[in-house]
């Protein structure tokens, strides 16, 4: 579903990917961990457009999109649902007006039609009946919930995550990583997970990839990740000070 070919991305005298290399299969969720700062988020920004690479391809369904025209990656991002890191909500529009931002704007539906995915959507994420509300008069796991049912509306066939678990406390982090698996059993669609969160990673996980200065550098499933022998992935699966990985 997402084939990943030796991708670079510098930013001035920055090099930030140096050669990545990744496939997705269909179906699966894929996790994606690493320091701050390491690209994880840059990574991501590249699937849907918003960044385009130095060089390198990726391929999405067969298509390679880092030539595409506009429009042509305008209909193909219309696979993706994405949940950004804080939710990105409008505070000026209710949770039902959030929801249906996208559905408005990109398709031709009838305002019944919206009305019944919003509705729809936000059932699959436990918020019935707050459409009437304001972001301001959610809690951060809440904000989380709405961002995600705004990415599900559209029925997407891969789901982006951007640090999911961020900014919220373990309770509603570890209800995050419920809703993600309970998505994928649902609708059964292709994920990918930006996080440094090690236990959501393990819970939610068909495969793990690790980012580390611009690379791969080694791919596997969670339990495999959990015993690697490589020191890099030891020290940041345990979160140790010491080891290879420099913490300033």
């Amino acid at each position: 579903m997402i084939r990943i070919v030796n991708l670079h991305k510098s930013f001035g005298a920055k090099k930030v990917l140096q050669g990545v290399n990744l496939a997705i299969e269909e179906g699966e969720t894929m996790v994606v961990i690493g320091q701050s700062g390491s690209g994880k988020s840059v990574l991501i920004k590249h699937l849907i457009g918003l960044l385009k690479p130095d060089s390198g391809e990726i391929y999405i369904d067969g298509v390679e999109i880092t030539r595409l025209k506009e429009d042509e990656l305008q209909r193909l991002t219309k696979k993706f649902g994405m949940l950004f890191q804080g939710a990105a909500l409008f505070d000026s529009m209710t949770v039902a007006e959030n929801v249906s931002f996208g559905l408005e704007r990109h398709t031709r539906y009838s305002h019944e039609k919206i009305r019944e995915l919003v509705e729809e959507s936000l059932a699959k994420v436990g918020l019935q009946g707050v459409g009437d509300l304001m972001p301001h008069q959610l809690s951060g796991g809440m904000r989380k919930r709405v961002g995600l049912a705004r990415a599900i509306a559209y029925q997407p066939q891969i789901m982006l995550y951007d640090e999911p678990s961020t900014g919220i406390d373990p309770i509603r982090a570890d209800a995050i990583n419920d809703l993600i698996k309970k998505l994928k059993s649902e609708m059964g669609v292709t994920s990918m997970v930006i996080t440094h969160d090690m236990a959501s990673s393990y819970k939610i996980a068909d495969r793990i990839a690790m980012l580390y200065e611009g690379r791969i550098i080694e791919v596997g499933t969670p339990e495999e990740i959990r015993n690697s022998r490589n020191a890099f992935i030891q020290q940041f699966v345990h979160g140790q000070a010491e080891g290879p990985i420099k913490t300033w």
